[in-house]
């Protein structure tokens, strides 16, 4: 099976902290995979090594068996997208100008914005449903509104792995659902750290569970998300239900 990202044996210390202390993971591709964990476990840190905006101490990154380290930003640019947990602008820039962004990673030292590149990136609007939007200010739009158009940013990158860093963490639960139905769909390899267990249990395919730097559990949502393991991870009473889909939800007891 072919894996476009490994992350093998990842530490890095921050100030005095630790913060993450041998981490491998592996994501197969075309697969969705979950980072899992209560606040603090490194989730963020582990996917901000793999989209280089960190330097482990020691460890690697490959990027189709390559040393992500080894290859240029612009060249790691058109393999990993990334979208955060929210964006900010100083600028007031139109949502056509925010997807073109996208497109750098594919541009010569001041190539100018050809039809091509407007066509990928319309038809990333399309594809988050934000095509009538083209033309409004990014920062007009709600906070879902806005996820979708970093999304369709990414996109428009062309790439096979998209990371999402706890992407709907400011969403309301319409617009949670929403994004996380538009990312399943592409046929990409996605990698998502994700807060909500109910969501990471609707749309992983595999997880991995952080707990203080290290990965203390893996396997599918079925295998990882069961009463006994949730208590020991996040000291809460949960119960296991499926609704009439077979759908997997967790509840949470006083």
């Amino acid at each position: 099976m072919k894996m476009p990202v490994r992350a093998e044996e990842l530490q890095i210390t921050l100030g005095n902290n630790n913060i993450l202390k041998g981490v491998t993971i592996h994501a197969k591709e075309g697969s969705f995979l979950g980072i899992i964990g209560p606040n603090g476990s490194g989730k963020s840190t582990l996917l901000r090594c793999i989209y280089r905006t960190l330097k482990p101490d020691s460890g690697c990154v490959f990027l189709d068996d390559d040393p992500l380290l080894t290859l240029r930003p612009k060249e790691s640019a058109k393999r990993l997208a990334v979208v955060a947990q929210h964006n900010y602008y100083n600028f007031d820039f139109s949502v056509l100008e925010v997807v073109m962004m996208g497109r750098a990673p594919h541009k010569k030292a001041m190539e100018r914005d050809n039809k091509e590149d407007y066509a990928i990136a319309n038809d990333a609007l399309k594809t988050v449903g934000m095509a009538d939007f083209s033309n409004r200010s990014f920062s007009t739009l709600s906070g879902g509104e806005q996820q979708r158009v970093i999304l369709a940013r990414a996109l428009a990158q062309q790439t096979k792995i998209l990371v999402l860093d706890e992407p709907t963490n400011h969403l309301d639960i319409t617009h949670q659902l929403q994004l996380m139905r538009i990312v399943r769909e592409l046929p990409v390899t996605v990698i998502s750290a994700i807060h909500d267990l109910n969501i990471a249990a609707a749309f992983c395919d595999y997880l991995y569970v952080m707990q203080n730097g290290l990965i203390v559990g893996e396997g599918t949502p079925a295998e990882i998300l069961t009463e006994e393991f949730l208590q020991k991870i996040y000291q809460v009473r949960t119960e296991i239900v499926r609704d009439r889909k077979g759908q997997m939800h967790i509840l949470f007891l006083e």
